[in-house]
């Protein structure tokens, strides 16, 4: 079994998500180089709080788009909560100032506030990525989400989008039928159609990333586990919960399998494991998993995270 068949149809996204430590960000990396390796330019992204593109591919990436591999056209970008925030205050923050400062006087500031609303960080990685995606910069963006607890965010989009931009305009939605009574009708008929053509605006972009991230044919998910008692139960969490949103995952990465056991600790572990991936694979008949052995050295460099390519990948090169 391998991954090949996430790039069938030629997909925009490849999300990668799974339980924090498990091998996220290894995974994307060699998924991501395979993309390069098909031809494609590739934009690996990390979101998550820890990072470590840069320890793995041993370059300093950062903030911005940078090259990896001089022999393919592969980028990697890691992108910290503050920036994340930074640029959606950039996008949303004059819109939103603007429909408060209709009905109240506050200062910019609060658009700070609205700024820590949970989610907003996932949400405007969504809106970052399919700027790319349509900018077509890169024919595949790889994003090695935040741990899973914060992904499973994404999955209440658009209503999370629309109550985090909603609040910004509670007083709209309070003071409706006070501006009904507003003798100036002109003034009204314009604040309204301002205001609504806004909140519009917004709901239309939510919908947009909800149809982007739900596209089979644009977006594939890829979760990554450990054959143990918590990966697992966490796997089928993000996985039933994927479900129940319309979001639908074909391929498991089983990472740190014991291959062969040379001492009765490690044939004690395999016996453990090889429960966890058969029940995996009984549960989930219809997806591709792959189990990714563990292996004595750590993953860093393009030498090893080839490696790790050729373990998930079938190729000719």
């Amino acid at each position: 079994m391998s991954l090949d068949g996430v790039f069938i149809g030629e997909p925009k996204l490849i999300m990668v998500g799974g339980k924090g430590g498990v091998g996220k960000t290894t995974c994307a990396s060699a998924i991501a180089y395979e993309a390069a390796k098909r031809r494609k330019r590739v934009l690996v992204i990390s979101s998550d709080p820890t990072p470590s593109l840069s320890d793995i591919f041993e370059i300093d990436i950062g903030s911005s788009e940078k090259r990896i591999a001089e022999d393919v056209e592969l980028f990697g970008l890691e992108i910290s909560s503050d920036i994340i925030i930074k640029m959606w205050k950039e996008r949303f923050g004059p819109e939103i100032y603007e429909v408060i400062s209709s009905f109240a006087k506050v200062e910019y500031d609060f658009v700070d506030y609205i700024g820590t609303a949970p989610g907003i960080e996932e949400e405007y990685m969504l809106h970052f990525i399919l700027e790319l995606v349509e900018a077509s910069r890169y024919d595949i963006v790889v994003w090695d989400t935040a741990p899973a607890g914060h992904t499973l965010k994404l999955l209440k989009l658009p209503q999370l989008f629309l109550k985090h931009m909603e609040a910004a305009t509670r007083f709209y939605m309070n003071l409706y039928s006070y501006f009904e009574k507003i003798k100036d009708a002109v003034r009204l008929k314009e604040s309204k159609r301002s205001l609504l053509e806004i909140i519009a605006s917004w709901e239309k972009l939510a919908e947009k990333i909800v149809s982007f991230i739900r596209d089979p044919a644009k977006t594939r998910y890829v979760i990554v586990t450990i054959p143990e008692a918590l990966g697992v139960a966490l796997t089928e969490r993000i996985i039933k919960e994927f479900e129940e949103n319309g979001l639908f995952v074909n391929y498991i990465v089983v990472n740190n399998v014991i291959k062969e056991a040379d001492c009765e600790f490690h044939r004690r572990r395999k016996n453990m494991q090889e429960g966890y991936i058969s029940a995996l694979r009984k549960k989930y008949p219809l997806c591709d998993i792959v189990e990714l052995p563990l292996f004595p050295e750590e993953v860093k460099g393009l030498k090893r995270i080839d490696k790790i390519r050729g373990e998930l990948f079938t190729y000719g090169d």
